[in-house]
């Protein structure tokens, strides 16, 4: 009896730490990881006196953060956009090089810049008969190509994954989440209905 309420606190206690501790290490894993990946792509060595290099960590990733900073300052002030317009013209015109291209052109607007696409939450029907409902993002208000009056294009992240599914569903089944942030919706899908605010 005293064994068993033993076992128990101690499992308990391990529960306790490993919630302290996991999050924490996976952060900084992380983090760590995709330091070491960008400095990798730049990586700095500096000679010193005995005849060794100096291999200084998150230098890399410095000039590589303060080249992308410096090269958005030019082209934002200093470059017309009559040049972006002309050098996209020419990418669209190579089968591969546009469908990569601006695959990750809207992949990055759609979390950066002034054209974000997940900044609006919503919770969709997705049986009515069920009452079944999913949190997304509406990423498209308007779909003439699809033909499609009175529809959205909405992205529903899969959680515990870099992943989801793209709905088009009619308008009258889309409630707006203006009381809730994208981050924390984000954040809620990601977790799998875990971490709710």
């Amino acid at each position: 009896m005293l064994q068993n309420r033993i076992i128990k606190r101690i499992l308990a206690y391990f529960a306790r730490g490993l919630v302290l501790v996991a999050p924490t290490y996976f952060t900084f894993v992380i983090i760590k990881e995709g330091i070491t990946y960008l400095d990798s792509i730049l990586p700095i060595y500096i000679d010193t006196s005995d005849k060794q290099n100096l291999y200084l960590p998150g230098l890399g990733l410095l000039i590589i953060v303060s080249s992308i900073v410096f090269l958005g300052f030019i082209f934002s002030r200093f470059v017309p956009q009559s040049f972006f317009s002309f050098g996209e013209s020419i990418l669209k015109r190579l089968p591969l090089v546009s469908l990569i291209y601006y695959s990750f052109k809207d992949l990055i607007t759609a979390f950066v810049g002034d054209k974000r696409k997940f900044n609006q939450p919503v919770l969709i029907t997705v049986n009515s008969q069920s009452n079944l409902k999913k949190l997304g993002f509406i990423t498209q208000t308007d779909l003439p190509n699809l033909q499609l009056e009175g529809y959205v294009a909405v992205y529903c992240p899969h959680s515990y994954a870099f992943s989801g599914e793209l709905f088009i569903v009619s308008a009258d089944q889309v409630q707006v989440l203006d009381n809730l942030s994208s981050a924390d919706v984000m954040k809620m899908i990601i977790s799998g209905g875990v971490s709710i605010k």
